[in-house]
């Protein structure tokens, strides 16, 4: 055996290798698809998804119907791309909001000094421990229920998350080399953070966030699927899952086919979210003139 056949993966891992990229790429192609749906979703489904035919209710696929219809005779397949806009927008709302306001809380814990350090991370603290869905719950309780409110209960419950993974970034910066240059050579601590702690924190906690997305749509499909986000006729995942559940005996496709597609989502986004985190590990802060 050569050294350098020695030094190749065996089978079943060279097999892993080449799966690898074809999954990421399938992915990124799903995550587009999704992207088209959620944007133009007439592109993907040319019928109304909140066109109403009672005579047709709970059919099977067919030429006309693609996946079938709903107890009211909605057309599935429309329902389902057309909720891909509420889905993800709910997503990307709430953990762009938690992205926003964790970094700004945890650069504020790291370089406010020790007293309100101690204050932001004590109150992140009491926010961990409760669970995300049931701090999202106690929130939508407060302000009732609708896609803004949903948006912003899911986005407090992401934010301890966010603030925690801030500070921890924005302190190995505040302590390297060129940080401390920047400070011997008398720039302005405002200087510091906006030049040199924020931009170089930012970056993992938005390969962070690509990953979190995932957790926030799960999240704002469970709160629709109680009631508690975008109301009726508005199509969502969990809300058309809600209102399909009892009609398993007589059609599987309305109550089955939109959880397929919030796990397919989810997966979509958690194999995209991994793929940036491999890319970006191993690269360190640099220093910013």
């Amino acid at each position: 055996m050569s050294a350098l056949s020695a030094l190749r993966p065996a089978g079943p891992a060279r097999a892993a290798l080449r799966r690898r990229p074809r999954a990421v790429a399938l992915a990124w192609a799903v995550l587009a698809l999704l992207a088209v749906a959620a944007l133009w979703p007439g592109l993907l489904a040319h019928q109304a998804p909140d066109a109403v035919s009672p005579l047709e209710a709970l059919e099977g696929p067919s030429g006309r119907h693609l996946l079938g219809t709903d107890q009211l005779g909605q057309d599935l397949y429309s329902r389902i791309v057309h909720g891909a806009r509420s889905s993800l927008a709910i997503g990307l709302g709430a953990t762009g909001l938690a992205l926003v306001a964790g970094t700004l809380l945890g650069v504020l814990a790291a370089a406010g000094g020790r007293v309100l350090d101690e204050a932001i991370m004590r109150v992140t603290d009491i926010l961990l421990a409760f669970p995300g869905l049931l701090l999202a719950l106690l929130v939508v309780a407060m302000l009732g229920p609708g896609t803004g409110n949903a948006v912003l209960a899911i986005g407090c419950s992401l934010t301890p998350g966010f603030t925690r993974l801030a500070r921890g970034q924005a302190l190995v910066i505040r302590d390297s080399g060129y940080v401390q240059a920047a400070t011997v050579l008398g720039r302005r601590r405002g200087w510091i953070y906006l030049r040199h702690l924020l931009p170089n924190a930012v970056p993992p906690l938005l390969v962070f966030a690509t990953v979190g997305v995932g957790s926030a749509i799960i999240a704002g499909s469970s709160l629709s699927f109680l009631g508690l986000g975008p109301k009726p006729p508005t199509p969502e995942w969990g809300a058309m899952l809600a209102q399909s559940r009892d009609l398993l005996d007589l059609a599987w496709e309305p109550a089955v086919l939109p959880g397929v597609a919030v796990t397919v989502t989810v997966l979509t986004i958690n194999v995209v979210g991994r793929d940036l985190r491999r890319r970006f590990e191993g690269r360190n802060p640099g220093a910013r003139d």
